[in-house]
C-alpha cells in the first residue's frame, strides 16, 4: 500500500512540475523548430494572426492602434474623420519579416529588431547559430506566461505564450526592444 501511495505522490509531483515547466519547453521547442526550419512545428507553436496584430503597432510606432477607436455613438465627428484619413505607411520591416523561421530563431536568441534581417534572401543560405541565451520568466499565470531574453546589445525581447491545452502553449506576442537612438552632439565632437 505504501508503494502505491509513493507512486501516486511521484506522479502528482511530476504532473505539477510538467505543468509549470510547459512554457519553457514551448520556448525551446520554438527555438529548435525555427533553427531547423520546421514550418509544420512552427505552425503548431505560433499564432501568426495574433503575432501580426501585436507586431504592427511596434513597427509603425503608432500606439493608438493598440486601442480600438471610439464608436460612432461615442464620437460621431471623430468616426467620420477617421473614414477620410489615411494612416502613415509603415517604414522598415513589416511584421511578416519577423515571422520566418530564421527571424523567429534570431528573436529567441535576443537579436530583437535586427532579427528581421535574417529573413532577407541573402541570409537564406547561412547556417543559423545554435544555442543562445536562456530565457528568464518575467510572468507566469494560469493562462499566460512571459519569457524574456536579453540580447548582446542589452535590449530585452519578451515572448508571451498563451495556454491552448493543459500542457500546450502558443506564442501570441513578442515585445521587441526599444530602438536606441544615438545621442547627437554628445560624443565625438571636435572643437570647442
Amino acid at each position: 500500500m505504501k508503494i502505491i501511495g509513493n507512486l501516486i505522490l511521484a506522479a502528482v509531483v511530476l504532473l505539477v512540475i510538467s505543468f509549470f515547466a510547459a512554457p519553457g519547453v514551448a520556448f525551446f521547442a520554438l527555438r529548435g523548430a525555427a533553427d531547423s526550419g520546421d514550418v509544420a512545428e512552427l505552425d503548431r507553436l505560433v499564432d501568426y494572426g495574433a503575432m501580426r496584430k501585436a507586431l504592427g503597432p511596434q513597427l509603425t510606432g503608432r500606439v493608438e492602434t493598440l486601442t480600438p477607436p471610439p464608436s460612432i455613438l461615442e464620437d460621431p465627428i471623430g468616426a467620420v474623420q477617421r473614414q477620410f484619413q489615411r494612416g502613415p505607411v509603415a517604414e522598415g520591416p513589416r511584421a511578416d519579416a519577423y515571422l520566418t523561421p530564421a527571424a523567429l530563431g534570431a528573436l529567441t536568441r535576443g537579436e530583437g529588431r535586427s532579427a528581421a534581417l535574417r529573413s532577407e534572401a541573402g541570409n537564406a543560405g547561412a547556417e543559423p547559430p545554435r544555442g543562445g541565451p536562456w530565457p528568464r520568466p518575467v510572468y507566469w499565470g494560469m493562462d499566460r506566461a512571459r519569457m524574456a531574453v536579453t540580447g548582446d546589445s542589452g535590449g530585452e525581447t519578451v515572448f508571451t505564450f498563451a495556454r491552448t491545452g493543459f500542457f500546450s502553449w502558443h506564442l501570441v506576442h513578442v515585445s521587441l526592444p526599444e530602438e536606441r537612438l544615438p545621442m547627437v552632439g554628445q560624443s565625438g565632437r571636435k572643437g570647442g
